[in-house]
């Protein structure tokens, strides 16, 4: 059996994100020969009812969005429907600017996000994971769920992801003195201050830039 077969049928009973190392490991080989092995999936899958979606050092398998307009079009309006305004604006601030800091998108947003963030994480449309600059605070970026219900095979895919991405950063470096001591008080925050239980304040206009 091929390599890229290999591969495919090891995503597909893993049924989850995969590390190309692990990957690797599973199927005795290289590194460097399972990069060329997934690039030979990727083009063995075009035109199927499936795709190779990849994210940092992980890959797995979707759902081609191409022959699935239907399944697509109703995961939408289920999000759009149970997520709310509120939701809807942070996912596409972690979506746009991820991985982001929970003081961050509190700031891009103009208010609290806790208990928004909270919900997100439940859902499995984001993940938390450590700062790699402040082991004691964390990140918030999408997961590979998400990328499946968007119909994306990759963030840098979504609709106008550099213009909305450096509008984000525009707005950030413009206010850069109140956004580093927002960081400085990221930093300085006790485990309970950074509880994700505290309910979420009324919305303010700086959401409009999403």
């Amino acid at each position: 059996m091929k390599l890229e077969q290999q591969i495919e049928a090891v995503l597909f009973w893993k049924g989850e994100p995969v590390k190309i190392k692990k990957l690797a490991e599973i199927l005795t080989v290289a590194e460097e020969t399972i990069v060329i092995g997934l690039g030979l999936l990727e083009s063995s899958l075009n035109g199927r009812g499936l795709v190779l979606v990849r994210r940092e050092d992980e890959v797995t398998l979707g759902t081609a969005s191409e022959i699935s307009p239907l399944i697509e079009k109703l995961t939408k309006e289920e999000l759009v429907r149970d997520l709310g305004k509120a939701g809807l604006e942070t996912l596409s601030i972690i979506i746009y600017k991820g991985p982001i800091s929970r003081a961050e998108i509190d700031y891009i947003r103009g208010v609290q996000s806790n208990f928004i963030i909270r919900n997100l994480s439940i859902r499995g449309l984001i993940e938390k994971v450590t700062n790699p600059k402040d082991a004691r605070s964390f990140l918030y970026k999408p997961t590979f769920e998400l990328l499946q219900y968007l119909g994306v095979l990759k963030i840098e895919d979504m609709p106008e992801f550099e213009n909305v991405k450096t509008e984000l950063n525009n707005f950030q470096e413009t206010n850069k003195e109140n956004t580093d001591t927002i960081k400085d008080a990221e930093t300085e925050m006790s485990p309970v201050e950074d509880s994700e239980d505290n309910v979420e304040s009324p919305d303010k206009n700086q959401s409009e830039i999403i």
